[in-house]
């Protein structure tokens, strides 16, 4: 049977906590232990937005998931962290042992929810229009009976201010409006084409639809202006200029390969998550989302990396939306200006290019299955990481190559950051894993200063421009040097971590990528090997190995990081074993939900964790996808 709205609301025993030796070994009890109730798993959810935010819908038509009106604002809704206290927005029909299947419809970011049972036929369209649309701001919602006669029940139970503020409901015509108590003031209102009575703090309604027929919901910002939602056509107009804007947007995509819809979805993913308004990119839309059940590693995700750069700017220029890498660049070189001469580029900042991304609990959620503490800010945005001027320079790199050349006063700063490089390449930083423990030399940092000075020196030579290019030369290659003397381990035949150690991580698979080392290079090779023995399950990747031999300063364990799985395709590819790669890469496209999306990690079952939708593990998936492909093309593989 369909899930009421009502047993949200209901009392429940807490979630079990993980025992100590699960803790240790970092399952926390996935293999024995169900969802408690209340608790959808996280890959259950399909996600719509309108380029300044998104929402999470699950399979039970309900919205349990989405700040508003921007992705960095408080939650309204986060029952998603919270069952009881985070709010949440459903509609749902009341079948008898209904079946829920979720859809985009083709070649969109509109979900279409439906529930098939014998007494009836009933789906659920979501879709928020875009702002180039002038319809931002928009939450539209449609129940249809598709056969038999449905019963239906809402519930509409917004919660301002991460749950931390109280509110006020309005009865207004055709609505009800919604009020926060807290510093923000904001205001929702909730159109209906059905009655709608209050109670308990929210807007509930039942109402019955007969075959074809159909009831509409929209949720917007409330203003004393009046809005293009009273139209008595909108959400029909709104649902075919929202279709026809997302099909001309996918139709810019130059990919055509054998993985043609994944890497598609994985644009359309993409896209949603990039602000209309600032042309920044959220790392995930989401916050507080466990990395293992029961944990510690629960972060905020809403913000902007340097390090996602060029991975960004490679995957939208490999699919041809050079547009949307101009206006990432044009965010980037924003803040390379704003930053203070001679300090240190921040590893992350605000859409809007703000700094300041203090970390604070909210002790007041339980956090997801009891996973806490639930944090908004991230704290790593104090931290030296030095192998972000490498991704920096490479993004800028590739858009001077494949995009437009860069302006005069963006080269005088990625000279002023290759310069600093150079003074600063042997410091001690925490790393691309942003380490909570002691700090260290870490192998990607140092081959990622090498990449900066790498990619200044060839945007030297191909734009004719101005630098002290003889001592970046010297400089790159005594990094180069350096690399191979202390991060070499001769007894294991492989770049390690850290100088004397014989740890290693998976983000030495960037090594080729990033072009620093041949693919088939011997040590490469036999790095590679390394890190399948000692980071490869199956398909799946780790990141390292927690508390084994390298410690972040984080309690417990992690599932394996999706994106340096499809990095560790990528680099079978590029060592010619293209049966490997196209074998690891199809398995890890089935480790996917229903819908194409992932989160940051797969767990002990294959279930999705962390924050989600991921942008990096999306971003890494179109170029594994990509390169793979090319490399069968060119090696006659037609099928």
């Amino acid at each position: 049977m369909a899930r009421s709205p009502e047993r949200r609301r209901g009392p429940r025993p807490p979630p079990e906590r993980p025992s100590q030796a699960e803790r240790e070994h970092g399952h926390s009890g996935a293999r024995a232990r169900r969802v408690p109730r209340g608790y959808e798993p996280i890959g259950d959810y399909g996600v719509i937005g309108d380029l300044n935010t998104v929402a999470l819908v699950g399979l039970d038509g309900s919205i349990d998931f989405m700040c508003f009106p921007d992705f960095d604002s408080p939650s309204v809704f986060a029952a998603l962290l919270d069952a009881r206290k985070g709010g949440h927005f459903q509609i749902a029909p009341v079948l008898e042992r209904a079946e829920h299947k979720q859809l985009y419809l083709p070649d969109t970011c509109m979900l279409l929810t439906r529930f098939l049972a014998e007494d009836g036929l009933a789906e659920i369209s979501d879709f928020m229009p875009v702002e180039a649309l002038g319809m931002a701001h928009n939450l539209v919602r449609r129940a249809k009976t598709v056969r038999g006669e449905v019963r239906y029940r809402l519930v509409c139970d917004p919660r301002f201010d991460y749950g931390r503020a109280g509110k006020t409901l309005e009865r207004v015509e055709g609505g009800v409006v919604f009020k926060s108590d807290g510093p923000d003031g904001l205001a929702l209102r909730l159109r209906s084409s059905v009655p709608l009575r209050i109670q308990g703090g929210a807007a509930h309604a039942e109402f019955t639809l007969a075959a074809d027929q159909t009831a509409e919901f929209v949720l917007e910002l409330a203003s004393s202006e009046p809005s293009i939602s009273q139209a008595e056509h909108f959400v029909a107009d709104a649902f075919k200029q929202t279709m026809n804007f997302w099909h001309a947007w996918i139709g810019r995509c130059k990919y055509e390969g054998r993985w043609r819809e994944m890497v598609q979805r994985s644009a359309l993913t993409l896209k949603l998550l990039f602000s209309a308004r600032y042309g920044s990119l959220v790392a995930a839309p989401t916050f507080g989302l466990p990395e293992v059940i029961g944990g510690e590693r629960n972060w905020d995700y809403r913000y902007t990396w340097i390090r996602d750069a060029s991975f960004t700017l490679y995957a939208l220029i490999r699919l041809g939306y050079t547009q949307e890498a101009g206006e990432f660049i044009a965010w980037l070189s924003e803040r390379c200006c704003a930053a203070t001469p001679g300090r240190p580029l921040q590893i992350m900042y605000g859409l809007d290019g703000r700094e300041d991304l203090r970390e604070e609990h909210l002790d007041h959620f339980e956090g997801y299955m009891g996973s806490q503490p639930v944090r908004i800010g991230n704290g790593a945005y104090q931290q030296l990481q030095l192998d972000i001027y490498g991704e920096l320079l490479d993004s800028v790199y590739l858009y001077d190559k494949f995009g437009e050349p860069i302006s005069h006063d963006l080269w005088l700063q990625v000279s002023g950051y290759t310069n600093w490089v150079c003074e600063n390449w042997r410091q001690k930083d925490l790393g691309i894993w942003e380490s909570r423990a002691e700090p260290h030399q870490f192998l990607h940092s140092r081959v990622m200063c090498w990449v900066a000075l790498d990619r200044a020196l060839r945007m030297a030579r191909r734009g004719s421009r101005p630098g002290p290019v003889e001592r970046w030369r010297s400089v790159r290659d005594e990094i180069y040097g350096d690399v191979y003397a202390r991060f070499w381990n001769e007894k294991m035949g492989a770049f390690v971590q850290r100088p004397g150690s014989e740890t290693m991580d998976a983000s030495c698979l960037l090594l080729p990528l990033m072009r620093f080392i041949a693919p088939r290079d011997p040590r490469w090779r036999s790095t590679l090997r390394a890190v399948e023995e000692r980071l490869v399950e199956d398909s799946l990747v780790h990141r390292y190995r927690t508390g084994k031999d390298f410690d972040d300063g984080l309690f417990g364990s992690e599932g394996t990081f999706n994106m340096c799985t499809f990095w560790y395709v990528e680099c079978l590819s590029r060592e010619g074993d293209l049966r490997q790669a196209r074998l690891v890469l199809e398995k890890m496209l089935g480790y996917a939900n229903h819908l194409g999306l992932y989160a940051e990690e797969l767990g002990w079952r294959g279930e999705q964790l962390g924050n989600f939708p991921q942008a990096f593990t999306h971003l890494s998936l179109i170029s594994a996808a990509y390169d793979v492909d090319r490399r069968l093309e060119e090696a006659g593989v037609r099928d």
